[in-house]
């Protein structure tokens, strides 16, 4: 007993010695990223986005995720400048002006280089990840002869039933209600109230819609027009299609931005970056099932041959959509609660 306490205090001072760990060992910095839930879903591309940015950046990336985009805007007005997100994902066009007026982004300082989309982009603010057109699918087993216009699709009092996004929480939800603005202007108050009748009902986000169709609960959904891309290439299923529209078709971007209350500014940056480089825009058309921003070297899978092409693109400025979404929204509640 008596060489047990020298052997105790050697064991003590031998471990005051030993050098601590360095600092990047013992705690990694964490990127939180704001989305929609079926960005990081079971057939989304989060999971091997985040595995690839952890890879290089030396960090740990977390997902937050709301329903769809309209959601993850009303959760960065409730929490204003306490928000713990570093960036947002998954905002489109016809939200950025609301995002932005919000104070919460900063200018993301990327150069962006030429991109591969229909509009052209200088926004200081946002920067695009993908893109697609709003376009109801359906199933060729179910449904023979489906709309050929927009028009038809609301008008017709014997048309195809339909499952809606609601505006007010989804971004195709609303950017239906552009679309509808788009052709049928002053008479669209009429055209949703015709349509109604046969409106299964309007669900809070994408996901939600889409599987409901799946179950066979409508005819149609309003979904993307590189929708039927996912069924090819993951169900080898052939028989979804989407309907092309006489009038065209509006155009969807999707956006992503940091925050100003960021305490990791640089990794946020570096994250915007990594958005539009090759290993994150090829997880992009068999991932997000959506065309990238930035065409990968290895350009689109055949998932994406044969999708329809709209002869004309709608879109309105984020100026003009945060001035009218207000009166559209309320069109749309007069008209489907009469």
């Amino acid at each position: 007993m008596r060489n047990a306490y020298p052997l105790a205090l050697a064991a003590l001072f031998g471990a005051a010695l030993l050098p601590a760990p360095p600092a990047a060992a013992q705690e990694r910095p964490t990127l939180t990223v704001y989305t929609y839930s079926s960005f990081v879903g079971r057939y989304g591309p989060g999971e091997a986005i985040a595995e690839r940015f952890e890879a290089s950046c030396g960090c740990d990336l977390e997902w937050v995720t709301a329903d769809d985009a309209g959601s993850l805007l009303g959760r960065l007005r409730l929490e204003g400048e306490s928000t713990t997100a570093d960036v947002v994902l998954g905002h489109d066009m016809n939200l950025a002006g609301e995002a932005r007026d919000l104070g919460l982004f900063a200018p993301h300082g990327v150069e962006t280089g030429e991109l591969d989309m229909p509009v052209a982009w200088d926004d200081e603010t946002f920067l695009p990840y993908d893109w697609g057109y709003l376009a109801f699918v359906y199933d060729t087993t179910r449904l023979d002869s489906p709309p050929e216009s927009l028009e038809a699709l609301f008008t017709d009092a014997a048309g195809p039933s339909v499952v809606l996004q609601d505006p007010r929480t989804s971004a195709p939800g609303f950017g239906l209600l552009l679309w509808s603005s788009a052709v049928f202007g002053e008479g669209m108050a009429d055209a949703w109230e015709a349509l109604t009748p046969r409106v299964v009902t309007f669900t809070t986000g994408w996901s939600e819609a889409y599987g409901l169709f799946l179950e066979g609960e409508a005819d149609m959904v309003l979904s993307y027009s590189t929708s039927p891309a996912y069924h090819r290439a993951v169900e080898d299923e052939t028989r979804y299609e989407a309907a092309r529209f006489a009038e065209g078709h509006y155009l969807h971007v999707e956006i992503a931005g940091m925050t100003t209350t960021t305490d990791v500014p640089d990794l946020a940056r570096d994250f915007l970056a990594f958005m539009l480089e090759e290993d994150f825009q090829s997880l992009i058309p068999e991932g997000n099932w959506m065309y990238p921003a930035n065409l990968p070297s290895s350009g689109l899978p055949e998932s994406f041959e044969g999708l329809i092409e709209p002869g004309e693109a709608f879109l309105f400025d984020a100026e003009r959509v945060s001035a009218e979404r207000r009166a559209l929204i309320d069109t749309w509640l007069e008209a489907t609660t009469r």
